[in-house]
Parts: structure tokens; C-alpha cells; sequence
């Protein structure tokens, strides 16, 4: 029973330890890299003032191999001791130690600087790494505050206010307008409007009376209620979510880096093609030394150090760009996923819809629009219903000379009020029937308000959640990229759902949708295997269905923190065109990338021909090396100007 609650506190303690080790180790590599620069000016400085010995000169810069390589020589040798596939490391301190070995070699320059360079660069390829990857580990911690710590329960006629994992199944729990429902019950006394957004996605209140299943995580917007607990807090719906977003985050595979892919190829050949030359003497009966020379000479030009550095920095730069136009991507693995998105499924309130309640339709009867909406917005002045406040929108100026009295907020039907000595009804259908008036429906979708002058009916008025203007746009310009198939799923009626669809032109929706169903949907949409799934959404109730997909975007602006936290992809202006925007800049970002490579590695293979056959000298060799990487350093600077 206690599962889930120990599973959530788990989660968040573990991703609060992963931030805080991560953002250290960021802080330590830059000072590892501003060390090690330090120590290879000094040694540098002396070798070019004093004549020293092979071994002397060893002593000098070993600080600062030390400084920038330690992490690398342990990688390198955790690699071999656990007989890992060969990696970037391994061939990075493969090469280093070359470097190193050349100089004790007879008549042979010594080359200590080039290998601390190469492990410098190293670092400074890491850092970058660091850097555009960032924070992609889940975090749920901000999901806890749908979960309230405490709640009011009434034993034997006495309130008394316990933590919420203390209330027993069967306890009669008290909530108070304003407060979040702390325990899954049914309603047994009062009646009042919940607002169920952080759980099902339901852009209008729900109106619960006697009776009812409530579930918690919803907060109570009027009246008071009494519940009977059904379920306990470490079951009940809130920590339900909780547990799906941990378990969602699990199961997500992490991308593998291009320069960890390669590296598994490019690395073991190397090496084996470097053992081959220096043991060519065995075979032609040549110099052992001058073939192990270039071996090492061999080692060193084939050391990445433009794919290390240039990579990252190309993914970073794009970052960077996207960041510029709104669109904050939490790492390069996740830039790389937006380019191979077939499939995008939207949620709809504040995805595609606004999330904010306006006046879409005016129907009046008795008298004209603007005085039914002038009755209206009067009548509902003093109510902290979103309904009420659409209604003050819709109509501002209240500061006129009309006099409201006697009001009288009846809860689950609407507000009486008497404006000017006349006795106006604003609800819904059962207080227009309240009050003798015969209303009548509307074809439109959305939550009908009625009106009632003494009794009369005056017509009514619908507010809906409206279409984001680019939503329509967002979905072309998606399948002009390239996605195949676009999906809304939503917690908001079947009716409702139909017109966003068909408004906003998505090929399937799915309506009346909790969180977990919409976790099923995913799934099986993953199970379809049609490229990567793209989840955008905005409320705490899309959290586990963001970490779900293959790529979670959510809406910075509007969007819940869980949401965001949940998500790789965070649109901070809360336009879904800007997704779009993002897969353009991940495409052109890629192209650079391999740009990069298939350049570095064909300049090196040129170079490690020549190593080789001993045509090719150091300078070669460090051009082979530091240059290529300028160009491609170069390149991937075309990035920032996406």
C-alpha cells in the first residue's frame, strides 16, 4: 500500500541528488580546464628556458596531463578492466601516451604540450557536452503540490487536521472553498464547482452535489463539502500520476551520443591498425624504431579531437539558436530526436486552445447583446468563478450607475442578483427552471450561461476556450516537415474535441481522457514504431505522458512546472508553430554535424595513410589534429546564425 508514496519520495530525493551532482560536475571541469591551461603554460615556459632531460620534462608537465586527463585515464581504464567496448577515452589516452612516448624515442622531438593539448581539448569537448545536454533528468518534485500534506477530518463530530497518508478509508474529510481535494471520496453533504484541470485536462469546472466521486488533486472553488475517503493517500489519483511520471521517466531510453556511436567503430580499428605498423619490422625486417615512431605518430593524428569538440559545439549552437527563437531544447540527444518526429500528439486545453474561458457567442432575447452581457458581468462581479470572470472580460465597464443587491450565489446553479430593483438569474439550465424561466439550447459548443429578467427568459451566452490563432498554422507547417500523423488527446467532452479537431485539422482525437488512459494511447502509438512520438502539452496531468513519449514539448508560458520539468522540449511563448521552427533548426544543425564528421574523418584518413607510409611529419599530424578541428569549430559556428 505504501508503494507508490515511498516510490514518489524516492524519486524526488534521487532526481534532486542527480541535479545538484550534475551542476557540481559542470563546476569542476571548468576549474579542471582552467588548472590544467595554468600548469601547461608554466611547464611550457620552462621547457623554453631550460634544458632539461626527457625524464626532467616528463616531471614538468605531468601536472597538468594529470589535471586535464585524470577523468579520461580512468574512463579509459574502466573501459579495459570491465571489458567494455573500446571508446573515446581509451583512444584519447591511447594517443596521449603516444604522444608522450615519442619524445623518449632516439632522435625524436619531444611532444609533452601535444599531449595536453589533445587532453584539454578533450576536456573542453566534455564541457560543452555538459553544457548542451544540461538537466534531462526527471523531476517530479513540483508534481507534489497536487498531493496536499494535510487534511481535515471529522471523528466523532470533532475537526481535526492530520497529514493526508493518516486519513483511514471510510473517514468523513472536510474541504473548504479554495482548497486542493486531499483524498479520492464521495460527496456526503454540499454541493460546489471543482476545478479539475491538473488531472484531466477539463477546461470548465465541474459541479459535484451529494453523491458524487471526487478524486484528489482537484481544488474546490465555492462551496464547502464533506466527503467519505474511498481510497487511501498513498492510492489515491494525485500520487497515482506521481508514480506513472517516475515509471514513464524510467522506461524512457536514453540516446546514445554520435561521438560515443563511432568511436565504437573508429577506435578499435585504429588501435589494431597502429599494433599492425609497429610490428611491420617483424615482416620486412625495417626499424623497429622508426615504425613504432609511426605508430605513435599514427595514434596521434588519429585522435578525434575535431568530432569531440566540433559535435557538441554544433548541437550546442543550435541550442543556442533555438533558445533565441523561444524554444528551449535540454539537450543534443533530444535535437537530434526532433529531426526523426513522424508523429505529434497534442493535448488541447492550453495546447491548442488558449486555456482561458472568453465569450464566443452573444443570443439575446428580450434585449440587446450588450445588456444581456452588461446584466451578466453585474450580476457576476463578485464571484472568483472562471465563468465570471470571462463575463467581466467580455464586458468591462461595470463602474456605470447600476446598483446590484441582495446577491445570492447558489451553488452548482449560478447567481441571483437584483440589478436596478430587478431580479436577474445568471446559471445554467436548472436555475433558469428555478426560477420559472423557459430557457432554450444553443447549437453552439462551449458552457451555455443563461440570463433571466424577473423571471423572463433574456437569452444566453456561450464561453468556450478558444483556438490559439496558430494552431491551424502549426499543423500545416508540421506536415510540411514531415510528420505523418497528428493526434490530440484530451480529458474535455467528445463534443468539444470534435470542433478543436476540425477547426486545428488533426488527423485522430481522443476525448474524455484521463492521465493514465492517455499513457495507453501513447504506448500504443509507440508500438506502431512510425518514427518518434512527439507529446506536447501544458497541465500537471500531461507530466506522465511527457516523459512517456519519445520527445515530450510543453508550454513554457502557461504550462505547470511538472509539465515543464517533464518535458525535453519547452516552447516559452506557448506557440505550437514554434514546434515546427524547432525541427527546422534541429535538421539544419544535423546537416552541419555531419558535415563535421564526414570532413574530420576524411581529412584524417587521408593523413593516417600518409603516418602510415611515413610521408607524413608532426606538423601534419598537429594540423591533422588542432586544425581540422578549427575548421570544424568554424563550421559549427554557422549554428548560431540559424
Amino acid at each position: 500500500m505504501s508503494h507508490c508514496h515511498h516510490c514518489c519520495q524516492q524519486h524526488e530525493h534521487h532526481s534532486h541528488a542527480e541535479h545538484e551532482h550534475e551542476h557540481g560536475s559542470v563546476r569542476q571541469t571548468v576549474i579542471r580546464i582552467v588548472v590544467a591551461t595554468i600548469l601547461l603554460i608554466l611547464a611550457y615556459v620552462v621547457e623554453r628556458n631550460v634544458s632539461l632531460q626527457p625524464w626532467a620534462l616528463l616531471l614538468i608537465y605531468l601536472p597538468a596531463y594529470w589535471v586535464a586527463g585524470e577523468n579520461t585515464l580512468k574512463e579509459a581504464f574502466h573501459s579495459i578492466t570491465h571489458g567494455e567496448a573500446l571508446d573515446e577515452h581509451f583512444l584519447m589516452t591511447v594517443a596521449t601516451l603516444g604522444a608522450i612516448a615519442i619524445g623518449f624515442l632516439p632522435k625524436t622531438d619531444n611532444q609533452l604540450h601535444e599531449a595536453v593539448f589533445v587532453m584539454l581539448f578533450f576536456q573542453v569537448g566534455e564541457l560543452f557536452e555538459s553544457i548542451a545536454t544540461g538537466n534531462s533528468h526527471r523531476s517530479i518534485r513540483h508534481l507534489l503540490a497536487i498531493r496536499p500534506d494535510s487534511a481535515h477530518v471529522l471523528r466523532d463530530g470533532v475537526e481535526e487536521t492530520v497529514k493526508a497518508q493518516e486519513v483511514r478509508q471510510g473517514d468523513t474529510v472536510l474541504i473548504r472553498p479554495g482548497e486542493r481535494v486531499p483524498i479520492d471520496g464521495v460527496v456526503t453533504q454540499g454541493s460546489s464547482s471543482l476545478d479539475t484541470a491538473a488531472l484531466t485536462g477539463e477546461s470548465l469546472p465541474k459541479s459535484v452535489n451529494l453523491g458524487d466521486e471526487i478524486t484528489s488533486g482537484c481544488v474546490n472553488l465555492t462551496g464547502p463539502l464533506q466527503i467519505r475517503a474511498t481510497r487511501v493517500a498513498q492510492e489515491s489519483t494525485a500520487s497515482r500520476i506521481i508514480l506513472l511520471v517516475s515509471e514513464a521517466a524510467e522506461r524512457k531510453s536514453s540516446s546514445e551520443t554520435f561521438i560515443s556511436r563511432f568511436a565504437r567503430i573508429y577506435t578499435p580499428i585504429v588501435v589494431a591498425l597502429a599494433f599492425v605498423i609497429a610490428l611491420t619490422p617483424l615482416a620486412t625486417g625495417g626499424d623497429f624504431v622508426t615504425w613504432i615512431y609511426r605508430a605513435l605518430m599514427f595514434l596521434v593524428v588519429s585522435c578525434p579531437c575535431a568530432l569531440v569538440l566540433s559535435i557538441p559545439l554544433t548541437f550546442f549552437g543550435g541550442i543556442g539558436a533555438a533558445s533565441r527563437k523561444g524554444i528551449l531544447i535540454k539537450g543534443s540527444n533530444y535535437l537530434e530526436k526532433l529531426t526523426q518526429v513522424r508523429t505529434v500528439v497534442f493535448d488541447k486545453t492550453g495546447t491548442l486552445t488558449k486555456g482561458k474561458f472568453e465569450v464566443t457567442a452573444v443570443h439575446p432575447q428580450l434585449i440587446d447583446e450588450q445588456e444581456l452581457l452588461h446584466l451578466a458581468a453585474h450580476v457576476e462581479r463578485y464571484s472568483n468563478h472562471p465563468i465570471a470572470s470571462s463575463l467581466r472580460d467580455a464586458y468591462p465597464n461595470e463602474n456605470d450607475l447600476c446598483t446590484v443587491t441582495h446577491v445570492q450565489e447558489i451553488a452548482g446553479q449560478g447567481i441571483v442578483a437584483n440589478v436596478n430593483l430587478r431580479s436577474i438569474a445568471v446559471g445554467n439550465e436548472r436555475l433558469m427552471e428555478a426560477v420559472g424561466a423557459r430557457w432554450r439550447s444553443c447549437h453552439k459548443t462551449g458552457t451555455v450561461v443563461h440570463v433571466a429578467i424577473d423571471g423572463e427568459y433574456a437569452g444566453h451566452i456561450v464561453i468556450s476556450d478558444c483556438v490559439k490563432p496558430d494552431s491551424a498554422e502549426a499543423i500545416r507547417a508540421l506536415r510540411k516537415a514531415g510528420v505523418q500523423q497528428i493526434v490530440m488527446l484530451t480529458g474535455d467532452q467528445e463534443a468539444v474535441a470534435q470542433e478543436v479537431a476540425q477547426e486545428t485539422g488533426v488527423d485522430i482525437f481522443h476525448a474524455n481522457l484521463l492521465p493514465a488512459d492517455k499513457v495507453v494511447k501513447i504506448e500504443q502509438l509507440l508500438q506502431n514504431g512510425n518514427g518518434m512520438t512527439a507529446m506536447v502539452g501544458d497541465g500537471i496531468n500531461d507530466a506522465p505522458v511527457l516523459a512517456r513519449a519519445d520527445l515530450g514539448i510543453a508550454m513554457g508560458g502557461l504550462g505547470s512546472d511538472a509539465a515543464i520539468e517533464a518535458a525535453d522540449v519547452v516552447l516559452m511563448d506557448d506557440s505550437p508553430s514554434k514546434i515546427a521552427t524547432a525541427m527546422r533548426i534541429a535538421k539544419r544543425t544535423q546537416r552541419i554535424a555531419k558535415q563535421n564528421a564526414y570532413g574530420s574523418i576524411g581529412t584524417k584518413i587521408i593523413i593516417l595513410i600518409l603516418a602510415a607510409a611515413g610521408y607524413a611529419s608532426m606538423g601534419m599530424a598537429v594540423f591533422a589534429d588542432v586544425g581540422v578541428m578549427i575548421l570544424a569549430v568554424l563550421n559549427a559556428a554557422r549554428t548560431l546564425r540559424l
